[in-house]
């Protein structure tokens, strides 16, 4: 069982407005092709600490997120976690359904919020038809896989302050404001570090300008320059999302 000891916490002044629309690879969708969607999307609200299943589980259905935020986890057996993916409006919480019924990692809602949920027998179904949902969740899948890629290149080879910066990046892209509200030991959780390095990373961002943080509350003050401070940990996976969605890449 995953370890339930953390939260994000969005100064969501501005929210994005519900709608199928407000996911990013349904609004992509021709008109047509989203109105065959629409009767098989039931609007549902993701509690923060929900499982939406478990590695090897049946994937019964898949979740199109709009305001929540979920994690991708690999669990060991000692109870550690360490996350491999994020998930927010720009994706698809079950896209494995399409290569096999079984889960390939532990989803949890790290942000309490809104998605779309589907039947996985229905998108398999329609994905079997061809069009322009099977062409985009193609691509969405590449670009899953090279966030994984890079979260683990990331991780082998990059600084802790540099896989903060891209941690915080990732939320970032996926909430309405520059504020996070998250613990040093959830994000030392998902970063697979110590605490302490956690700590210690956070207090250079901090002195660089690039982030305040205080009492648990993280701001972001120079975007740009925590860009260019990840490097490719952050650019190389947000570049794939970017190619996806674009105009080019899905018409």
């Amino acid at each position: 069982m995953v370890k339930r000891e953390f939260s994000i916490v969005s100064n969501q002044l501005n929210p994005r407005p519900i709608g199928p629309i407000q996911n990013d690879l349904l609004a992509a969708l021709p008109a047509d092709e989203l109105a065959l969607l629409l009767p098989h999307l039931e609007f549902v609200h993701l509690p923060f600490d929900k499982e939406l299943y478990a590695y090897g589980s049946k994937l019964t259905h898949v979740y199109f997120p709009t305001t929540a935020i979920v994690a991708l986890l690999y669990v060991l057996a000692d109870g550690g976690v360490t996350e491999i993916g994020v998930i927010g409006h720009e994706g698809l919480v079950g896209i494995s359904t399409l290569m096999g019924e079984s889960a390939l990692g532990t989803a949890m809602v790290q942000s309490a919020g809104h998605a779309y949920r589907m039947k996985a027998s229905v998108l398999r179904d329609v994905c079997s038809h061809g069009g322009k949902l099977q062409q985009l969740l193609m691509r969405y899948t590449q670009a899953l896989f090279a966030q994984m890629a890079q979260n683990s290149v990331c991780g082998r080879h990059y600084s802790i302050d540099q896989q903060l910066s891209r941690w915080l990046l990732d939320r970032l892209d996926r909430l309405p404001s520059n504020e996070l509200k998250v613990t040093q030991e959830m994000i030392a959780n998902m970063l697979g570090v110590r605490r302490e390095s956690v700590t210690e990373a956070a207090g250079k961002l901090q002195q660089e300008g690039l982030i305040q943080y205080r009492r648990g509350n993280i701001t972001v003050l120079d975007r740009e320059g925590l860009e260019m401070h990840a490097g490719e940990c952050y650019r190389v996976a947000k570049h794939e999302f970017d190619l996806m969605l674009s105009s080019g890449a899905v018409r």
